[in-house]
C-alpha cells in the first residue's frame, strides 16, 4: 500500500491539504486516510493489530485520493488522525462520534468519556478539519472555479458475518447527478458488481462531510466506498485511481451538458 500516514506521533497538522492551488474541476476529500493517535491518548486501550485494522483507517483510501489529486489537479484535504480518536464523517451530535465499540472491537480510550473531553477531541481535529474544507471551498467560489466534490473511502470484504460482492459502490443522497454518472461509466470500463448507495447509503449517516459541504453549497458531490482487499499494493490503488479518473471526467461532463441546457 502506498505510504499512508501511519503510527503513534504528534509531529504536523492535524489536518493536510495538499495541491491546495489545483484549479482542477475537483476537490478530493479523504475522512479517513489515517491511523494516527496523539501519544498523549496512548494507544486508546488498543493493541497493534487492532490500530492497523481497518477500524482505526480506510486502508488504500489515502493512495487513491493522492493519484486522483495528481492526475486531476485536484485539491486534497484530509485529516491526520484516526477516526477512532474522531470521526470526521459524522455530525458532532452523532453515537458514533467517538465510538466506544467498532464492529466488534470495544474501545477503552472512548469509553465514559466527559463532555470537556469531547469538546476537546472536537476542537482538536474535526472543526479544523472542517474549516479547511469550507476555506478551500470558499476560496475557490472567490476565484469563480466550478467544483465538485468527491470523498474516496474502503470498505471491508465482510462486515459482522456478511460477504460484500462490489468492488466499488457510490453513494449519494439528493444531488445523484455526479453518482449516476461515475456509476454508468464505471459499468462501462465492466469494474464489476457496482454498488449504488452500497455498502453505506446516507441513511446509515455516513454521508456528513458532503452533505455538509457539497449539498449545502449546491455542489455536484458523491462518496467512493472501494473494497480494500482491492487496493493492496501501490499499482491497484494506481489502478482504481485511473478508473475513478474516467468516471469522474466523464461524470462531471454529463452535468455540465444538464446545466447548459436547463439554461439554454
Amino acid at each position: 500500500m502506498a505510504s499512508p500516514t501511519t503510527g503513534k506521533t504528534d509531529r504536523g497538522s492535524v489536518v493536510q491539504t495538499e495541491n491546495g492551488s489545483g484549479r482542477g474541476a475537483f476537490v478530493v476529500l479523504c475522512d479517513h486516510a489515517s491511523r494516527r493517535v496523539p501519544d498523549d491518548l496512548g494507544d486508546l486501550g488498543l493493541d497493534d493489530a487492532a490500530l492497523r485494522a481497518h477500524i482505526a483507517w480506510d486502508p488504500g483510501a489515502l493512495g487513491v485520493s493522492r493519484e486522483l489529486s495528481r492526475r486531476l489537479d485536484a485539491p486534497l484535504v484530509f485529516p491526520d488522525m484516526s477516526r477512532l480518536v474522531i470521526d470526521c464523517n459524522r455530525d458532532t451530535a452523532a453515537h458514533d462520534l467517538i465510538p466506544s465499540v467498532s464492529e466488534i472491537t470495544e474501545i477503552p480510550g472512548n469509553r465514559d468519556m466527559s463532555e470537556a473531553e469531547r469538546s476537546a477531541r472536537i476542537a482538536r481535529v474535526h472543526a479544523p478539519f472542517h474549516a479547511a474544507i469550507a476555506r478551500l471551498l470558499d476560496a475557490r467560489a472567490a476565484e469563480g472555479l466550478e467544483t465538485a466534490v468527491v470523498s474516496i473511502h474502503s470498505f471491508t470484504p465482510v462486515y459482522k458475518e456478511l460477504a460484500r460482492p462490489w468492488p466499488i459502490g457510490i453513494l449519494s443522497n439528493i444531488d445523484r447527478r455526479l453518482a449516476e454518472g461515475m456509476l454508468a461509466d464505471l459499468g462501462e470500463q465492466d469494474v464489476g458488481p457496482l454498488g449504488d448507495n452500497e455498502p453505506y447509503a446516507p441513511s446509515d449517516g455516513v454521508y456528513y462531510t458532503l452533505a455538509r459541504h457539497g449539498e449545502a453549497r449546491r455542489l455536484p458531490c458523491a462518496m467512493v466506498e472501494i473494497r480494500n482487499d482491492e487496493l493492496t499494493t501501490a499499482a491497484a490503488e494506481e489502478l482504481w485511481a485511473a478508473r475513478l479518473e474516467r468516471a469522474m471526467i466523464a461524470a462531471r461532463s454529463r452535468v455540465t451538458a444538464r446545466q447548459g441546457s436547463e439554461h439554454a
